[in-house]
């Protein structure tokens, strides 16, 4: 079965996020080009299994590995010929360093004026942040989504994921990727790509920008309809201490749940701040009757947006995550069966595989070295001098 980005290949100098993953799941060779001492720091982060960061082992399946050091003539010569064969260079150093390393887009498109090449950074290559470091944690306080993010009056919330880095970076450079080479089949051009994590984040404020538009006047915390401050949109604790999510936006699924759980004359109060509190008070009371799957085996039935408040142990034993295949087990060379994510995106005619395990620190070093004509002599000089 062909694969749709077969004959795309990616020099990945990117570290820690799964920034090529869908990329390489769905066909593309994607090359990560790692410095030959320690490589992408992923790899040893606990917990290890045999050796191997568990983390790395699930998000650079399909990926192969060389071990390049930049800071030398050789190893940029290296580079320059691969960069010369391939399609894509993605990165995510700090602003500057691709340029102080000699492998910048400006060097690269002299010496391939078809590659895309994609800068990924915490604010962008310009602005007066550029410079600054960060993590998810600051890009979306910065960006807006921490602050709106907790309960109404109470102080903001640290989410469970990283937003910015696998929204705002991860998916936007995928997506970016993809159109600069539907854009190069129609110009025959590459071109340049920087996407910020904060911009991506910002740009995930589709609702709240809207009101703060319109109105005038920020959204506060938890002060929203969609941020938890009515009812009929909130999460619940249940008999055994579990908990429930209630999203009923909508008019008829909210007079779905009222008469589910006989209280119908809630139904015309969805959005009555006079009635919030009675009503809050109310289903807190109600949903402590029965257990967390209790509820969502009954309402479930009875057309309500309900869904249970899941441990990460009991999203890979739900019915629906299994059934779509959103963890899977393969096998690798040295360590045996792994359990790692699966391929979010399902295509009738094109799916994506997850054909290689995680490379080996430096795995395809050699190979891609005699792919770009040097000899076996020249890769152990390589080896002796720290090229490699």
């Amino acid at each position: 079965m062909v694969l749709p980005l077969e004959g795309i290949r990616v020099l990945d100098l990117t570290w820690l996020l799964p920034y090529t993953t869908i990329l390489a799941d769905f066909g593309a060779e994607v090359i990560k080009v790692e410095e030959p001492t320690r490589g992408d720091y992923s790899r040893w982060m606990p917990p290890l299994i045999k050796g191997q960061g568990a983390y790395f082992l699930s998000i650079h399946r399909n990926k192969k590995s060389i071990t390049l050091n930049l800071k030398t003539e050789k190893g940029k010569e290296i580079f320059y010929k691969l960069a010369e064969k391939s399609d894509v260079v993605i990165e995510s150093f700090r602003p500057g360093v691709t340029k102080r390393l000699g492998v910048d887009y400006e060097t690269i498109k002299k010496i391939n004026p078809k590659i895309v090449y994609c800068s990924v950074s915490g604010y962008g290559q310009d602005g007066p942040y550029k410079d600054l470091p960060g993590h998810d944690i600051n890009y979306i306080a910065i960006g807006g989504i921490l602050g709106l993010t907790g309960q109404y009056g109470g102080p903001p919330i640290i989410p469970g994921i990283q937003i910015a880095d696998l929204a705002g970076g991860c998916m936007l450079a995928t997506i970016s990727i993809l159109i600069a080479l539907i854009a190069r089949e129609k110009t025959g051009k590459g071109q340049y790509i920087d996407v910020s994590m904060t911009d991506g984040a910002v740009s995930l404020l589709t609702h709240t920008s809207a009101l703060y538009f319109a109105e005038g006047k920020p959204p506060e915390r938890g002060g929203t309809n969609l941020t938890g401050y009515f009812p009929c949109y909130n999460v619940y604790e249940a008999k055994d201490g579990k908990y429930i999510s209630i999203g009923c936006f909508e008019e008829r699924f909210w007079r779905n749940l009222c008469k589910a759980i006989g209280k119908e004359e809630f139904a015309e109060h969805q959005w009555d701040t006079n009635k919030r509190e009675e009503i809050f008070s109310t289903l807190k009371k109600i949903f402590k009757t029965k257990t967390r799957d209790e509820w969502f085996k009954e309402l479930s039935k009875m057309d309500v947006c309900v869904g249970p408040v899941y441990s990460v142990d009991e999203v890979f034993q739900d019915p629906q995550i299994t059934h779509r295949k959103m963890a899977v087990e393969i096998e690798h060379p040295t360590i045996g069966k792994i359990k790692i994510l699966g391929i979010p995106i399902k295509f009738s005619e094109t799916p994506g595989k997850i054909r290689t395990p995680a490379p080996g620190f430096g795995e395809h070093t050699e190979e891609i070295l005699k792919m770009l004509g040097y000899n076996q002599k020249e890769i152990e000089e390589f080896k002796k001098s720290g090229v490699i």
